[in-house]
């Protein structure tokens, strides 16, 4: 059949390990080699759909959505106390607001040249990649795709699941597993668009979106009004703005990130860049009207909250969203919870796109099953991919509560990522000087962002020693993966037999091809 591995055989699948010998320092693959051509990195061909590969569907208004919807999510809903605490005073919580918004921005920027640099699709694995080769590329792909993808979907999902059930059971905890059973069929449908269609997946992106940010400007429109047109109470938390300010360095970083925190996802669109239409133009425009759209958005809502919400109650309330809902509308705060839940969905729909694109390009790299790399002929979606993400993360939704250590402690070897693809900025303006830039920053503004990565790095190691340890520990467990499996390429014969068969099995099952290997 079309989806026949073809070019393999048995013969290929129990070939001799000498094979491998003399190769110890090339990536070589985890199963046999689809032989799967990669793009050009420097190439126009990438500039239009060629009718292979993935479908170039995302036009400038998808992208700036897909990004809106990512970093949109339970984050918002759930920082504003942590900001405030450390903060100390609303004027420094909305202060820290805007200032999270403008480095998030700043990073867009500098990804943006990146991005329209390497138009390969991997975000961070594929700029590491090029710059650092294989090692600390597979590194990456390690934390990103085991770790911190699958748990943040699975963050989201149960959050979904617990603002559902919240108007249902407003007195008392949903029945044992009733989140868990929830969040996981929330997951599968949005696999299963996901795997159907890319441009089903991008409407029920652009829609969410839309709506989440409908969710967010009733509570920035409830609150003007009352500022407006109430009583003085509502103004009562903007006098002495600035009463009870930090008065440390550790104490302001501490509420910086957690803004931060909130702010994550603006790094996605640069793991699709293969599926946007003309991305040179695209993704720059995308990512810098999304920043701004963002952080217009957070701070006015953070400021919407103050109107009704005194700073020592939003202390003791992590749930602000509906703390402001139960003060102001009544019999009818149950939507508020509805609006939270819209945009985990959201968010839970982008992380499912751009996680099965990074796995897709790490397996295409060889730094994954090459089952990975394979797409659906007729839809063009990587389905393998898509329903891999899914498996792990509803994996995860069994785990304990452990699982949120891990997830606080990965953001630390995120950051430090982010902080290694701005050096490989450098390193790749020194390898290709001549390479086209439609976007090229000032210089100034990578080593700036360099700085203070670092410092958000190098400050929870200091004050959370035991958390960062774990993250550190979870990233370097994939060395001897990498040594073993990558580097000397020692696999059994049976595992090859086992790895060959079950290949096949998929590919016939949902009709699969390799990437740019059909006409």
């Amino acid at each position: 059949m079309s989806g026949a591995v073809g070019t393999q055989n048995m013969d290929s699948a129990g070939d001799d390990d000498d094979n491998d010998k003399g190769r110890s320092s090339e990536t070589k693959p985890m199963v046999p080699s689809s032989g799967a051509k990669k793009p050009n990195a420097f190439g126009n061909d990438d500039e239009e759909d060629t009718g292979k590969g993935l479908a170039r569907t995302l036009t400038l208004t998808n992208s700036v959505t897909m990004i809106v919807g990512c970093i949109i999510g339970s984050g918002i809903f759930v920082s504003p106390t942590g900001v405030q605490e450390a903060a100390g005073s609303v004027g420094s919580s909305l202060i820290i607001w805007v200032l999270c918004g403008l480095w998030c921005g700043l990073g867009a920027y500098i990804y943006a040249e990146l991005g329209t640099l390497i138009t390969k699709s991997g975000g961070d694995y594929a700029y590491i990649m090029e710059a650092f080769g294989p090692f600390i590329g597979f590194l990456r792909l390690w934390i990103e795709s085991m770790v911190v993808r699958p748990c943040a979907l699975t963050i989201v999902g149960l959050t979904f699941a617990l603002y559902m059930l919240r108007p249902i059971y407003p007195d008392c905890d949903p029945p044992a597993g009733s989140k868990e059973l929830l969040a996981a069929v929330m997951i599968m449908i949005l696999g299963a668009v996901n795997c159907w269609s890319v441009k089903l997946a991008t409407i029920v992106q652009d829609w969410f979106t839309y709506a989440k940010i409908v969710a967010l400007l009733l509570v920035i429109v409830t609150g003007a009004f009352l500022v407006l047109f109430g009583g003085p109470q509502y103004r009562d938390s903007f006098e002495n703005i600035f009463e009870g300010n930090f008065r440390d360095f550790h104490q302001a970083s501490v509420g910086f990130y957690s803004g931060l925190f909130a702010y994550q996802g603006w790094t996605y669109l640069n793991f699709i860049t293969e599926e946007l239409i003309n991305p040179k133009r695209n993704l720059p425009l995308a990512v810098m009207f999304s920043c701004v759209i963002v952080t217009v958005i957070y701070t006015l809502f953070n400021v919407a909250l103050y109107v009704v919400i005194s700073p020592d109650e939003m202390l003791i309330s992590p749930a602000v969203a509906v703390l402001f809902a139960q003060k102001v509308y009544g019999k009818f705060a149950f939507i508020m919870p509805l609006c939270v839940a819209i945009s985990t969905v959201g968010s839970a729909n982008g992380v499912i796109m751009t996680s099965s694109r990074l796995f897709y390009c790490g397996a295409r790299e060889g730094h994954m099953p090459v089952l990975l790399t394979m797409i659906n002929k007729r839809l063009r979606t990587p389905i393998p991919a898509v329903v891999f993400t899914c498996m792990v993360s509803i994996g995860y939704l069994f785990l304990s509560s452990n699982l949120y250590v891990l997830i606080t402690a990965s953001q630390v070897t995120a950051w430090l990522a982010i902080t290694v693809v701005t050096i490989a900025l450098f390193r790749l303006r020194c390898m290709y000087p001549d390479a086209p830039r439609p976007v090229k920053v000032n210089i100034i503004f990578p080593i700036i962002f360099v700085i203070g990565c670092t410092a958000l790095v190098i400050l929870p190691v200091i004050g959370s020693p035991i958390d960062t340890a774990i993250g550190f520990a979870v990233l370097f467990s994939a060395v001897p993966i990498y040594v073993l499996f990558i580097w000397f390429g020692k696999m059994p014969q049976c595992f090859k037999r086992f790895m060959y068969k079950f290949t096949v099995f998929w590919q016939k099952l949902f009709m699969l091809v390799d990437d740019n290997k059909y006409d």
